[in-house]
């Protein structure tokens, strides 16, 4: 391994794994959802969203999912899929969850990173996140930490559980020089 290959960097941060989700994983991935959804402040999903659907969604065979895994356990997930179909396929689109108990330990930037290699490595050209709340300040950080830059405003496009309506941005970063 090289020092610019992001497992590298992960062990460095903490003994961190990330993979591919398996069949196995579905009842931590589902525990994960529901624990960042119900808050109803990061999230489009009503907070009630049954098991099913949640894993219908983020296990769904146009996604490519995988999970992080700290000593064995599953402490965070996320998505990869194109962000719309045909002649918009070449950009990416993604979404991430750490456990609550997990956070503040370099996880989701570590997905972040890892996401971002395996966008690249899958040829997309860029990443495009559709619906970032303007309240959740730590994923706006490290996204701008990560060079996406927003690139528009949704006034009052999200119904926070306990701040109301909320502006949502479109955020945006190439993966490859434009030819």
């Amino acid at each position: 391994m090289t020092r610019s290959d992001p497992q590298t960097r992960y062990r460095r941060l903490q003994p961190l794994q990330i993979r591919r989700a398996r069949r196995e994983d579905r009842e931590a991935i589902w525990q994960i959802f529901h624990a960042v959804v119900s808050g109803g402040d990061t999230y489009v999903f009503e907070p009630n969203i049954s098991r099913r659907k949640a894993l219908a969604y983020w296990l769904s065979p146009k996604t490519r999912c995988y999970a992080a895994l700290s000593d064995q356990e599953i402490v965070g997930s996320y998505i990869l899929k194109a962000n719309q179909p045909g002649l918009g396929s070449h950009i990416a689109n993604a979404g991430f969850m750490v456990s609550p108990s997990a956070r503040g330990r370099g996880i989701g930037r570590a997905m972040a990173e890892h996401c971002l290699h395996e966008a690249r490595r899958l040829g997309f050209r860029a990443m495009q996140f559709n619906f970032v709340v303007a309240t959740n300040k730590s994923a706006l950080r490290l996204w701008k930490d990560l060079g996406f830059r927003i690139v528009g405003t949704l006034p009052a496009a999200f119904r926070h559980s306990r701040r109301g309506f909320v502006d949502v941005y479109l955020m945006y970063r190439p993966l490859r020089p434009a030819v």
